[in-house]
């Protein structure tokens, strides 16, 4: 069963560079071996950096759970996942993830993440973007409000 949903993956990667929208990634969430969302790298086609094939996959299948979590999901990935979509996929929180190629498979076809994965280790005072707080005097304080807050739906 792993491999069908890991196959269908590669599909939607597949079919992805065929069309020429985006990068050759395809990922599926399936839930009680039934596949609950679909995505792929459609981030040239629609000019959206996020539009990775997992966060395609994991917004998919969260609609269509009508839920902002999977839990007890599985996610079958054509690569194993950059770093933006490896903290999606821990928000959302699957039980596991299988993935096809590896990261240094595709850093040799023009898709290395390495110097993010190196910056995100850095203290923020030593990465290359330049990240700067900024205080302002405002009466409404969003984390008070959260904090305080009884209706909450936390996650």
């Amino acid at each position: 069963m792993k491999q069908e949903f890991m196959r269908r993956a590669l599909e939607i990667a597949f079919a992805s560079v065929e069309a020429n929208k985006g990068g050759p990634f395809g990922a599926v969430v399936v839930k009680n071996n039934v596949i609950v969302g679909e995505g792929t790298n459609v981030v040239t086609s629609t000019k959206d950096p996020s539009a990775h094939a997992e966060i395609s996959a994991i917004r998919d299948a969260c609609k269509n759970l009508n839920d902002y979590q999977l839990t007890d999901c599985e996610i079958y990935t054509s690569c194993e996942p950059c770093p933006m979509c490896l903290g999606a996929i821990y928000w959302a929180r699957p039980k596991v993830v299988y993935y096809y190629n590896t990261r240094e498979e595709a850093a040799k076809i023009g898709f290395d993440d390495q110097y993010i994965y190196d910056q995100i280790a850095l203290d923020i005072d030593s990465r290359n973007l330049d990240m700067r707080k900024i205080d302002v005097n405002s009466e409404k304080q969003p984390f008070e409000l959260w904090d305080t807050k009884i209706d909450k739906i936390e996650y």
